[in-house]
């Protein structure tokens, strides 16, 4: 989902004669949403992009899953420790690095010869976004002194994201219709530059000695992409192949090494207790879940559109322009119906109502009415977006302040995961054949239905394990 988890702002104590804000604190502003919009509209144009790449490097869907989930999955791995980086670094030359690296694998990704050549480009893309995210909000930090103003800034480069989201398909449709798949990466190149510009302009930030968990971080990286390789290659190698079942013992061999780095180290990114925490637990699962809902479908809606449909690729980003709508203006709902009725009982509603969302979008066809499409459509834009914001605010009121930031980390990074699983899930159903190029319908049914029981799951979980908090037990 767009929102995007940020640490929470401190209790505004400021006094009226401080000053509000640095000079360059606008300048810095500028800088960040920008970073944070170029990465998150990647995202979403790519997915409309997909069948131009397929048509024109002759990959297939294990390939253009690769090409969303490499860059996922590095996000998702190295957000566990991008903080830590940032801090060591400063945030304006972390935030500097990170964007240099993401408009640099732009062009690699722009130039591609190939599918593998692309994906590898997706893959330093995907660790320059990471860097990019926590960078750009401690850049916020230190540009704002007064706590008003700091949590109206962060408030504005979340809204950002969200904007980006209904902004991003529509961009990629339009550039791929009218200058070719390439068009969406290049566009990266002067936003890139001009963030640097505008970076040159904003103080030098502070170092803070912070410790690196290489350990835990390289054996994260390799759990993640053998299980992801496992899922999506299993789908066309056949789950009992020796490539996947050697991916699978990647998986688990290097899932059991992180833990044991992650008990040694004296600083650990990930620390063995914060999982422990039963509603830290509870808010992992349902983040996984929620994202697997939400990228699941938007993956498998521009294939849909275009595979199945045969819409062009501008019809098919402006059928993403009601969903985004909705989930920015139900982002901005959630809070007051988590004061007013309780978070658990937002939560939960989110959830079941995103459950529902998987189910209704089962009975899709090739001639299913596209204004039906959009109806149906309704709940995906509704549940997650409701869930979130409520869910974010639980989880930094479970944890110490000194923790806000890990435990943020760490929610955003298995969210992203979660989409980069569904993402893997659903093109390896999808490949079954049929209509549509290689789009099985019937895999496309098998996967929502997968991820509706998931969420269904996390939703009765929620249930038995969050607290009631007073708001809950006033309605």
């Amino acid at each position: 989902m767009p929102v995007v988890l940020a640490p929470r702002p401190a209790r505004a104590t400021a006094s009226a004669s401080r000053p509000a804000a640095r000079p360059t604190s606008s300048v810095a502003l500028a800088a960040a949403l920008l970073g944070f919009a170029v990465i998150t509209i990647d995202v979403t144009a790519v997915n409309i992009a997909l069948p131009d790449i397929r048509a024109s490097l002759h990959g297939g869907m294990a390939g253009l899953q690769w090409v969303v989930d490499a860059y996922t999955l590095m996000f998702a791995a190295l957000m566990l420790s991008a903080g830590a980086l940032a801090d060591r670094a400063g945030a304006r030359r972390a935030y500097a690095w990170g964007v240099g690296l993401f408009t640099l694998a732009s062009l690699a990704c722009a130039v591609a010869p190939g599918i593998g050549a692309l994906v590898a480009a997706r893959v330093a893309q995907g660790a320059g976004a990471a860097v990019v995210m926590p960078a750009s909000l401690a850049l916020i930090r230190q540009a704002y002194d007064d706590p008003r103003r700091r949590a109206r800034a962060i408030a504005l480069w979340t809204v950002g994201g969200s904007v980006s989201v209904a902004v991003g398909p529509v961009l990629g449709g339009v550039l791929t219709e009218a200058a070719g798949w390439r068009s969406v990466f290049l566009l990266n190149l002067p936003v890139g530059a001009l963030i640097l510009v505008l970076l040159a302009r904003v103080a030098p930030s502070p170092r803070r000695p912070a410790p690196l968990d290489l350990g835990g971080q390289v054996t994260a990286v390799l759990a993640l992409a053998g299980l992801a390789f496992a899922v999506i290659e299993g789908g066309h190698l056949g789950w009992t192949s020796a490539p996947v079942l050697a991916a699978f013992a990647v998986a688990v061999a290097a899932g059991c090494a992180f833990h044991a780095a992650e008990k040694r180290h004296a600083a650990p990114m990930v620390p063995l207790a914060l999982l422990r925490q039963r509603q830290v637990g509870v808010a992992l699962a349902v983040g996984f879940a929620v994202n697997a809902g939400f990228y699941g479908v938007t993956f498998l809606l521009g294939l849909y559109y275009q595979q199945l449909r045969g819409m062009s690729g501008v019809a098919a980003g402006l059928m993403f322009v009601p969903l985004a709508f909705l989930i920015t203006a139900t982002n901005l709902v959630s809070p007051r119906a988590a004061e007013r009725f309780g978070r658990r009982r937002v939560i939960v509603l989110g959830q079941a109502i995103l459950a529902l969302a998987m189910f209704v979008l089962v009975p899709l066809g090739d001639r299913t009415p596209l204004w039906l499409v959009l109806v149906l459509l309704v709940p995906t834009g509704l549940g997650g977006a409701f869930a979130v914001p409520a869910l974010t605010a639980q989880l930094m009121d479970s944890v110490p302040g000194e923790r806000a930031g890990t435990a943020s980390g760490l929610l955003n990074s298995l969210r992203q995961t979660g989409g980069a699983m569904s993402v893997a899930l659903f093109g390896a159903l999808l490949a079954g054949g049929g209509a549509g190029e290689g789009f099985s319908l019937p895999g496309m049914r098998t996967g929502l239905v997968v991820v509706g029981l998931t969420l269904c799951l996390t939703t009765a979980v929620s249930v038995w394990l969050l607290p009631r908090d007073r708001g809950d037990r006033a309605a």
